[in-house]
């Protein structure tokens, strides 16, 4: 047989067997590397979203906001391991651990810093780097009650470098973006606004990427 075909055979194979595995995350108990979800903050009932429209005042970069549209695709975020480190495609990531969250569409970074946000004056939050590489203000740590992010637990993002949590102020935006709501850090953790959900996404298995050399798994 030809071995351009053969080659690709064995991709739609493996894309179908992705498809059952899955799609929308049925079955997928944990939150795992490599899987692409929406985050929804528990309080607003609003998913994380980012697009290509600049803060017009603090740092100037991409901003972040809270929306309650549940179909939107500027709502999607990769999740990766810390700056600086790799992780494995489909392995549960533990509760503690600091990770970083990718764009999916703009491919830049859920990222903070000392800027104050242009709303609430509290902490901004953006969307920083290029091709999904930035700097260690990417970087948030996990909090959750048990071993694993599980699919079904709330969580807490909180902010390495400046000690604050991915927050909703309640704010809401006008033109450009109007409607949207404002995303923070938040100085307390005590905040009844720092609680997020993984909801909608594609949740991989670590099943997924058994038979694939281990170098092609590494985000």
């Amino acid at each position: 047989m030809d071995y351009t075909l053969l080659r690709l055979l064995f991709l739609h194979l493996t894309i179908l067997l992705l498809h059952i595995n899955y799609t929308q995350g049925k079955g997928a108990h944990h939150v795992t590397y490599g899987s692409v979800i929406k985050l929804m903050n528990t309080d607003y009932n609003s998913r994380l979203h980012s697009h290509d429209v600049k803060y017009g005042t603090g740092s100037g970069q991409q901003s972040v906001t809270a929306i309650e549209a549940k179909d939107d695709n500027n709502s999607y975020w990769l999740i990766k391991a810390e700056s600086g480190k790799i992780c494995t495609r489909g392995e549960p990531v533990k509760c503690n651990s600091i990770i970083r969250l990718e764009h999916s569409a703009t491919k830049k970074n859920l990222h903070s810093h000392h800027v104050s946000s242009p709303l609430s004056g509290k902490q901004e939050v953006s969307a920083y780097g290029e091709k999904g590489e930035g700097d260690t203000g990417d970087n948030w740590l996990l909090i959750c009650s048990t071993d694993f992010w599980e699919r079904d637990d709330a969580v807490v993002l909180k902010h390495i470098d400046t000690n604050t949590f991915l927050s909703v102020s309640g704010r809401v935006y006008g033109s450009p973006i109007s409607g949207q709501m404002e995303i923070v850090g938040e100085y307390s953790s005590n905040s009844p606004h720092t609680m997020w959900k993984a909801m909608e996404g594609m949740f991989i298995h670590p099943s997924d990427f058994k038979a694939q050399h281990h170098h092609h798994t590494e985000l």
